[in-house]
């Protein structure tokens, strides 16, 4: 038997901000708050689906430098180029992280910095299913 990631939790400063922004790129939606956090995910699945959850948690604490993880997102309607418009359209903003110009990836940050790629190709969406729990 293994494990399996069914949610990540980021600190930050706004996390209706935060979930906002990522809701966007993701195509999720708010699923609750729990003391202060908020927690998104797939339509119609929310926690334990196919897709991890993200949950925004409430911190005071400053990003200090590169993160030592990061997210990579992939288009799956469009094109790289397309969808990088759409990413600065709702908020996310080109980060140098040393990559120089030749990689096959764009560099972002969100709305509160943190590093994530978008990656050159499509990959298939992931459908919709009732919440297993």
């Amino acid at each position: 038997m293994a494990c399996r990631i069914t949610q990540l939790l980021i600190d930050c400063a706004d996390p209706q901000r935060l979930g906002d922004f990522w809701c966007e790129v993701l195509g999720y939606v708010e699923l609750g708050w729990e003391d202060g956090a908020l927690e998104i995910g797939p339509p119609g699945i929310g926690f334990g689906g196919p897709q991890p959850t993200l949950m925004f948690i409430p911190s005071t604490e400053p990003k200090r430098g590169k993160l030592p993880l990061h997210f990579d997102v992939n288009p799956t309607d469009r094109d790289q180029d397309a969808e990088l418009e759409r990413l600065l359209a709702a908020g996310a903003r080109t980060a140098d992280i040393g990559q120089g110009d030749a990689v096959p990836w764009h560099v972002l940050a969100d709305p509160e910095g943190n590093e994530f790629c978008l990656l050159r190709h499509a990959v298939e969406a992931v459908e919709s299913h009732p919440n297993p729990r």
